[in-house]
């Protein structure tokens, strides 16, 4: 399963968590259609995010940093991992400069829950 996938399922609990490598969430497009978000419903991101972090017991700051929401919801967050996420995602700059290329993957994956069905708090920006 690619990594936004991951996230994907983790978030909105979807049967993308237990998909064989083979279902529709590894078509590649990075974005999950209709298959990903709830039916009939959109899935409010921020208490799912805020009890994840707390669960893990160390302050993550998923509102702003791409590795501290992948942390919360027990993604791999290592350098490698991110550039795999910014390459499914399309990202076009230098993927060695890490601070851009979070910043960009932060706005990406939130502009992609909310096109998924994700309701993002009004203080994020994507």
């Amino acid at each position: 399963m690619s990594i936004f996938g991951k996230i994907m399922g983790a978030i909105f609990g979807t049967k993308a968590d237990a998909a064989p490598a083979g279902g529709g969430a590894a078509a590649g497009s990075g974005s999950s259609g209709g298959s990903a978000a709830p039916a009939g419903g959109t899935v409010d991101v921020a208490p799912i995010l805020d009890k994840a972090v707390a669960a893990k017991g160390e302050k993550l700051a998923w509102r702003t940093s791409i590795v501290d929401l992948m942390k919360a919801l027990d993604i791999d967050s290592s350098f490698a991992a991110r550039k795999e996420l910014a390459k499914e995602l399309g990202y076009s700059g230098d993927s060695n400069d890490s601070a851009s290329m979070n910043i960009w993957l932060h706005k990406q994956v939130m502009a992609k829950l909310a096109a998924n069905g994700g309701k993002l708090p009004p203080d994020i920006k994507h």
